[in-house]
């Protein structure tokens, strides 16, 4: 759609010379569906609409622990956009299950929306993702405002995208922010569509969004506090146990208060604490962050936590290295397994030429813990089919496996001299 048809339909537009730079919708906003009979006839729209159904939420990743969907978007030809309340609904949603779980969903990074929208119940019958088909036809930089600029010659109203959304009432400017997310959607589906078609990728893409599709929920983390940002300057053990007892005691709390994490308690004062290691209160008031007048309620608590740390025998510290079932790290193969070591650059040069001939990235090619995993640990067999079944066994799409198992076959056979 060009500028001149921007004008036709009413869209609020900047034009600068250059792309289109919207403001708002074409139709401009609606309101948000907070009701049971607003959202009967929003739903009725919907149905009576043709083609697929653009889709997108609004979480408040930094502002609470839960990761709800606070806001639904929607838009659909024929239908128009419809904004959605899943909160203030939540016991209402049947009649947009009944529609939507019917229909083939367009999402931009789609692994993102699917969990929160699964929650309430809407589960896509088909999916095309914008942003992985951006990948795979081989555009660098694949954020959606990108795509939009590049393929349909509009700018996006961005800046909300961190915003808390589960403040009510939303203002104005996020409303538009967030129903422009699916304002073009469906028609930069059909322009990668079509790209992907001319690649010959089209088949690949329809693969690669049936998994994402598909994809069961990730496994929980073994040790989510090793996660915490700068644990690698705690070195010891008891250290280690201090971080895990502070990193514990604030999810606890944030569960209850259904506070982001980082908002009772950030990654920076639990390793300040753990390293100045304070005996008393008034010790740890002393450290930033927590002599805030909000913390200082909770030092208490705090130092409670890092003295159970201290009284922890020494059978129950954790490890000073994060347990794993995969290999080590690549930068100790050469010294751990020379030959493995060989066999993994192999395998990255011949998929990197792969990847470059077809124009995708070379992780869209293969995962790269399959790739690793494959090449410390490889098969009794290292023929081409012995390849293809560890690839299939690891989650290797059948475009995948066509692709490369032949040249990891090859590499597999390498060794070091």
């Amino acid at each position: 759609m060009g500028s001149a048809e921007a004008e036709d339909t009413g869209m609020e537009i900047e034009s600068t010379g250059g792309p289109v730079l919207l403001r708002e919708p074409a139709e401009g906003t609606p309101p948000v569906i907070t009701e049971p009979s607003a959202l009967a006839e929003a739903c009725a729209r919907l149905a009576a609409g043709t083609g697929a159904v653009a889709v997108d939420t609004e979480r408040a990743s930094g502002y609470r622990y839960w990761p709800k969907a606070y806001l639904v978007q929607l838009r659909r030809e024929g239908s128009g956009t419809v904004l959605i309340d899943p909160i203030a609904l939540a016991d209402d949603l049947q009649p947009l299950r009944d529609v939507l779980n019917d229909l083939e969903w367009v999402l931009h990074a789609a692994s993102q929306d699917l969990p929160c929208l699964a929650e309430l119940g809407l589960r896509p019958a088909a999916l095309f993702d914008t942003e992985l088909a951006g990948r795979l036809a081989g555009y660098e930089r694949v954020a959606l405002g990108t795509l939009v600029e590049l393929l349909l010659g509009y700018t996006l109203e961005k800046g909300h995208s961190a915003a808390d959304w589960s403040k009510r009432p939303l203002p104005v400017d996020w409303l538009n922010y967030a129903a422009l997310d699916v304002e073009l959607l469906v028609q930069l589906r059909e322009k990668l569509e079509a790209e992907l078609g001319a690649q010959g990728k089209l088949e690949w893409a329809r693969q690669e969004f049936e998994n994402v599709r598909t994809a069961p929920p990730p496994p929980p983390r073994a040790e989510p506090w090793r996660r915490t940002s700068g644990v690698h300057k705690i070195r010891s053990p008891r250290g280690l146990a201090a971080v895990r007892e502070l990193w514990q005691a604030r999810d606890e709390l944030a569960r209850k208060r259904d506070r982001a994490p980082s908002r009772i308690l950030p990654d920076s004062a639990i390793v300040n604490a753990v390293t100045a290691d304070p005996k008393t209160v008034e010790e740890l008031q002393a450290l930033p962050v927590f002599s805030g007048r909000v913390q200082r309620k909770y030092t208490a608590s705090w130092l409670r936590h890092l003295q159970a740390a201290r009284a922890l025998p020494a059978s129950e510290l954790p490890s000073p290295s994060q347990p794993t079932d995969g290999p080590p790290p690549v930068n100790r193969w050469a010294d751990k397994d020379p030959d493995a070591a060989a066999r993994l650059a192999a395998a990255r040069a011949a998929l990197t030429a792969i990847a470059e001939d077809r124009r995708l990235p070379v992780e869209n090619l293969l995962l790269p813990d399959l790739v690793r995993r494959t090449c410390w640990r490889p098969p009794a067999e290292t023929d081409e089919d012995a390849v293809a079944e560890v690839l299939r066994a690891g989650g290797a799409r059948p475009w995948q496996v066509e692709l490369t198992a032949s040249v990891l076959s090859k590499a597999l056979q390498a060794t070091a001299s």
